[in-house]
């Protein structure tokens, strides 16, 4: 979680608009993510957890036709990842727990590192642009 307090931070210090818009939401997602009370039965689906999965898709979705940032595809890419494990979960096709929790994991640190790294190239364009008068 404190990597994610740094990313969304910097997102918010160097990002624009949907950098901002994704961050915020990534934060709110994960903040209600706490008060899910999923009652946590070995190979139950999380539907709780699934459906604020499902809504930062969405929210990614959004983004990517409103925005021109290629960093919100690869998000999106590893959210619907978590879904698709959400999806096999609820289809009982028994995937192993430890297994589900590290895709999701992973598919997670995949979303930050895609944040992390879009908002990197926002801000590292907008400074060329102020310097070189955004002349190419």
């Amino acid at each position: 979680m404190a990597l994610a307090a740094v990313v969304v931070g910097f997102m918010f210090i160097k990002g624009d608009e949907p950098e901002r818009i994704a961050g915020g939401f990534y934060m709110l997602i994960s903040l209600a993510m706490v008060f899910t009370s999923d009652h946590e039965v070995e190979g139950a689906p999380l539907w709780g957890r699934m459906a604020l999965d499902s809504l930062q898709l969405v929210v990614f979705l959004g983004l990517v036709l409103h925005s021109r940032r290629t960093w919100l595809i690869w998000a999106s890419a590893f959210q619907a990842l978590i879904i698709t494990g959400h999806i096999l979960v609820a289809a009982n096709l028994r995937p192993s727990l430890v297994a589900f929790a590290a895709m999701n994991n992973v598919a997670n640190y995949g979303v930050l590192v895609a944040m992390a790294v879009g908002t990197f190239w926002v801000w590292q364009e907008r400074r060329a642009a102020s310097m070189g008068g955004g002349k190419v």
